[in-house]
């Protein structure tokens, strides 16, 4: 303890009052008890003198005593006679009347018994019989800075493991046992369970399970004092952790239950704050059935602050639920995220949707940081509840090892290849658009593309399928129904249904209108049924002498061939148009008929999903749904209101590890979040996606990361100083994850970290200079001579001496970019700037600038 002697200084007046004149002004180097060796005139010798002054009836004489017992232990440690004689100056000064005397005697047994520990063979003897009994007697002393002290240093014993387990089980365990009993003081039972919370992670499992665990549970549900049942539910998941899962789920979980449904808020505050622990000690069965509606209470919480500390803990209890085998990566202990290693029992479980097992130490999983290739999956079994349709394609990402087609593209051709097998299908595909297509197979997504060879992977829908029925009587039925309007314009009849027809098309386009943003089907669908409901208000309005065709007559009398072919588009355009509306607004109860073509149009209806089934689709079976819906809605302002204004922060903080969690295939469920997000009014909302985006972008691959978060980067990249570093610090983890094309777009936006908002902001050029040494590696020679040289040479010539000094790094490790790659010109002409730059400087610092590189360069 070097430094008691510090803690004394200013003692030196006190010191000289009662006769240490030893101490000098320079006490750094002086022992505490260096008056021991100092011939007094009492002619007593030192161990004499130890006990005059250990009882004393000066109490500051004691005092000094007992801090300077380490040193005294160090002096009379080699005569064993004269180490008993301590140890029993020690035991008889620990029932010392004196509180502030007891407390500096249990601050010094820590260095003390870590000195015996290393200089005594009979250690253990000495701990057991003098030191520990010191230390469970305080447990219950009277002052409360001294049952502190004995707390902290009873903690501290464990933790260094100084304790032995005999002494642990005989000697520490009973006085907390009957310090926690129910008769016991209140105050000491608090301090009680406070402590077997704390020492649980320390001891063995069986330990705690046998002698600590059936207390906990019934200070649980202790219903004396309220603080009592706090402290248990604040370290429900130590002790969780402590036990195992089996104990957990025999003894834990009902009391955890018991303090959620607590009637003091604090209770179910502290359960909210604790529950990501006792969910990482439970099963996925327990997790899922019984932990997870009991969370979705804690959100529903009537009391603002038991809502808010579930929110925050929203996030990391969904990232419970990760599981490998099926999100294909997992975290390392240094904390990369690394591929899940891949074998054929892995591949089957996720065919089937199961966990598979971990597999064998021969394979040794990549991380990610140096390869960010997406993992292949085989065809995953379609969620339930998905629309037919989209179940039609199966769940595989694009291989790297092979070229990457467009989804769109292979969807296309996918339906051709069923064109040419199903003769009956010709019809369908007329009337098929790009807005039919499943919602994951639009460009970017990565998880539901379709097939790239149909040799390789067997499905049913590019072979066969049940034909689909000839709609072609209908069509002529409902063309004939809507066709001859010129006739009948002047009937009241047809003007009736003309008015409830445009009724119904306004109905359904205001139920479309709040999911008219999310959805790209949803467009189409308004697009197509706005210009229905504009054709039926014309044909209210017109005259019955205005033809429609009209304008056709006068165009073929002038251009006969391009009004036959404007009447054949304008056909074609119109039943397709009609047809479309025809399927969204003709949607029949069930058992309803509709002069038997209801049963056509539920079969168009199955092949093209309504909004309804286009948001089953995005439903997911990795976590609870209740879970996902609660997570995302962190981002509804009215969250901000009501529960917390840090709620998106804390949604944001939280999102690569739920995104991890539900596994690429599922990221359509978190896009419009993190795009919300990325827009949020907040810049520490945004600059916490910044320092993320690097991770996220490993867990999408680079596919989806191309498509959804390259925009994003580029937003952070113009946004604030403080949501730019984020992006700054992990801009060679981001970039090495792009395709080369795309990183060779961000040469130019380079430049413009060199600009600050603040210039007195020099750390940001610091990580700049860091970065770009890392990045020079992802660009060929003549680019990094084109870009990255002179950005270096500005900053090689900034005012603050430590961005020069990473600078001067920066062109170095430029130089041997250049010639490690045999670009030695572009070597000698960075050269020949450097000397002009810095060599023939007329200021010194610029010459100073040329020397330090050369220094570096030897």
């Amino acid at each position: 303890m070097a430094e008691i002697p510090l803690y004394f200084v200013d003692l030196q007046d006190d010191l000289d009052d009662y006769g240490f004149e030893d101490y000098g002004t320079d006490c750094n180097n002086m022992r505490v008890t260096a008056f021991l060796d100092v011939p007094g005139r009492d002619k007593l010798p030192p161990l004499t003198r130890l006990e005059k002054y250990a009882f004393s009836e000066n109490t500051f004489n004691r005092q000094i005593i007992a801090r300077g017992l380490l040193d005294i232990f160090r002096d009379f440690s080699n005569n064993e006679e004269d180490f008993l004689t301590v140890m029993e100056i020690v035991v008889r000064l620990s029932e010392d009347a004196e509180p502030t005397v007891r407390t500096e005697l249990m601050e010094q047994i820590p260095p003390i018994a870590i000195f015996l520990q290393e200089n005594r063979s009979n250690f253990p003897v000495v701990l057991s019989e003098y030191l520990i009994p010191i230390v469970v007697r305080y447990l219950t002393d009277p002052n409360n800075q001294v049952r502190k002290s004995s707390q902290e240093v009873l903690l501290i014993l464990l933790e260094q493991d100084l304790i032995f387990q005999h002494d642990i089980e005989n000697k520490v365990c009973p006085i907390l046992l009957q310090l926690s009993a129910p008769d016991s003081d209140d105050e000491y039972k608090a301090e009680a369970v406070s402590i077997i919370c704390k020492m649980a992670s320390m001891l063995s499992k069986s330990t705690v399970e046998r002698l600590l665990l059936p207390r906990f549970c019934e200070l649980c549900g202790d219903g004396k004092l309220f603080q009592v049942r706090k402290v248990c539910a604040a370290n429900f998941g130590d002790i969780c952790h402590a036990v195992g899962q089996e104990a957990t789920e025999k003894f834990l979980i009902p009391k955890f239950f018991e303090l959620c449904s607590d009637a003091v808020w604090g209770m179910r505050k502290a359960c909210a704050e604790c529950f990501t622990a006792v969910s990482h000690s439970s099963s996925p069965g327990v997790r899922r059935t019984q932990l997870s509606p009991l969370f979705i209470r804690l959100v529903s919480d009537p009391c603002r602050w038991v809502r808010q500390a579930a929110f925050q803990s929203l996030g990391p209890f969904i990232s419970t639920f990760a599981n490998p085998s099926r999100a294909g990566l997992y975290l390392r202990e240094d904390g990369a995220l690394s591929i899940w290693p891949l074998t054929q029992d892995l591949d089957s479980g996720f065919a089937s949707g199961s966990p598979a097992p971990s597999s064998g130490g021969n394979t040794s999983p990549a991380s990610l940081t140096s390869s960010a290739k997406p993992v292949q999956r085989e065809p995953e079994l379609p969620v339930e509840g998905t629309s037919a349709k989209t179940s039609n394609f199966p769940h595989i990402s694009s291989s790297s090892d092979g070229p990457t087609e467009n989804p769109v593209e292979s969807c296309v051709s996918a339906g051709a290849e069923l064109t040419r097998l199903s003769p009956e299908t010709s019809a369908f595909s007329k009337l098929s658009d790009i807005n039919d297509l499943p919602i994951s197979s639009y460009p970017g997504s990565d998880s539901w593309a379709c097939p790239g060879n149909t040799e390789d992977v067997f499905n049913h829908f590019l072979y066969w399928r049940t034909p689909l029925p000839d709609i072609s009587k209908d069509l002529e039925l409902l063309l004939s129904e809507t066709g001859p309007q010129e006739d009948d314009c002047n009937r009241p009849g047809v003007v009736h249904n003309s008015c409830v027809a445009r009724s119904e098309i306004q109905k359904v386009l205001d139920s479309l209108q709040e999911h008219l943003m999310n959805d790209p089907d949803v467009q189409a669908q308004v697009q197509v049924l706005s210009a229905a409901l504009r054709a039926a208000q014309l044909d209210c309005v017109n005259e019955p002498e205005s033809k429609p065709t009209a304008g056709l007559n006068e165009v073929s009398i002038s251009h006969p061939s391009s009004a036959s072919d404007n009447q054949i588009t304008l056909a074609a355009s119109s039943s397709q148009n009609e047809l479309f509306v025809a399927r969204i607004l003709q949607s029949p109860d069930p058992g309803e008929s509709r002069n038997g073509t209801s049963d056509h149009l539920e079969t168009d209806q199955r092949q093209d999903p309504t909004p309804l089934e286009e948001n089953k689709s995005k439903l997911q079976d990795v976590i609870p749904q209740p879970l996902l819906d609660q997570y995302v809605s962190m981002t509804d302002p009215a969250r901000a209101q009501t529960v917390d204004t840090d709620i998106a922060k804390h949604c944001a903080y939280s999102l690569p590890g739920v995104a991890l969690t539900l596994g690429r295939q599922n990221w359509h469920c978190l896009k419009d979040t993190y795009e919300t997000l990325a827009s949020d009014v907040q810049w520490k909302v945004r600059r916490t996606l910044a320092f993320s985006i690097h991770e996220l972008a490993v867990i999408l691959g680079d596919q989806l990361t191309a498509a959804d978060l390259v925009p994003i980067f580029n937003g952070f990249l113009k946004d604030l100083d403080e949501v730019r570093i984020g992006v700054l610090k992990h801009l060679y983890d981001f970039l090495k994850l792009l395709h080369e094309d795309k990183r060779r777009d961000y040469l130019y936006q380079l430049q413009e970290f060199v600009v600050t908002d603040n210039s007195r902001n020099w750390r940001f050029r610091y990580e700049l200079a860091e970065q770009l040494i890392l990045i020079l590696e992802l660009y060929s020679p003549n680019d990094v001579y084109d870009y990255l040289m002179h950005i270096a040479l500005k900053l090689c010539a900034d005012q603050v001496s430590e961005v020069r000094w990473i600078s001067f790094k920066l062109v170095v490790a430029i130089l041997q970019k250049f010639y490690s790659n045999s670009e030695s010109a572009l070597g000698l002409n960075f050269i020949s700037e450097l000397i002009i730059r810095f060599r023939h400087c007329s200021k010194w610092v610029g010459r100073q600038a040329f020397a330090f590189i050369c220094q570096i360069l030897k």
